[in-house]
């Protein structure tokens, strides 16, 4: 009896816990989601140029790190949103772009819906099937290889349909990473709220980016 009074107790303590990171994840996903796009619109109606590869770089593994370090503290806070904001920032030149094509504000229009409409359907069907997707890690380690070897040979080969073949990997990508660390909010596997914003923040950008990519290209072609 009191060994099923304490499985009892734990599994609600269990529950608690899963409910407070879900709830600290998209509370805090919303507010870096909104401020990352008012660093957006201003970086482009500021008209900023995209910064240098090397500045992205630095900046963006440079203030993950730091939050990934900070992320037990108050400071990592600050730290999440100085991230998200420079991810804004990165964004606003590649609006800019898009909004210089002449379809261009259809191209973002369906990219930003098509990139709701992914986002939220994963998460409520990771959230109201319960599944454990752990077993998708090793598909998320390989695939990182793989786009990263795609982007790296598109630096020096023109290979016809490759840029479009390495959008559509990123959003099968974004799509599974979404799914994983939703899976692993409500298993367990990830207990830091802060965390686990950046990683689906994260995968929303990318996604977001990479409909971005396929939109234009196909709508360059008609």
């Amino acid at each position: 009896m009191h060994e099923q009074d304490y499985a009892l107790g734990h599994a609600q303590v269990e529950q608690q816990e899963v409910s407070r990171v879900l709830r600290n994840t998209y509370g805090l996903l919303a507010l870096t989601l909104a401020f990352s796009g008012v660093v957006a619109y201003v970086a482009q109606q500021m008209r900023v140029s995209y910064p240098n590869i090397f500045v992205v770089l630095i900046g963006f593994y440079g203030l993950f790190f730091l939050t990934a370090k900070l992320r037990d503290s108050g400071w990592g806070l600050l730290s999440t949103f100085a991230l998200t904001g420079f991810m804004g920032y990165t964004l606003g030149p590649i609006l800019n772009r898009y909004l210089g094509m002449p379809n261009g504000g259809e191209v973002i229009s369906s990219a930003f819906a098509m990139t709701a409409l992914v986002f939220f359907g994963l998460s409520a069907y990771v959230l109201t099937t319960r599944k454990d997707m752990s077993f998708l890690a090793g598909f998320i380690t390989a695939g990182f290889f793989v786009l990263l070897g795609a982007t790296v040979a598109s630096f020096f080969f023109q290979i016809s349909g490759l840029q479009l073949a390495i959008s559509a990997g990123f959003v099968l990508f974004s799509s599974v990473c979404i799914l994983f660390q939703t899976s692993q909010i409500i298993h367990g596997g990830e207990r830091n709220y802060i965390m686990a914003t950046i990683s689906l923040y994260i995968s929303i950008y990318n996604l977001f980016v990479s409909l971005l990519q396929i939109f234009g290209i196909m709508s360059s072609d008609d």
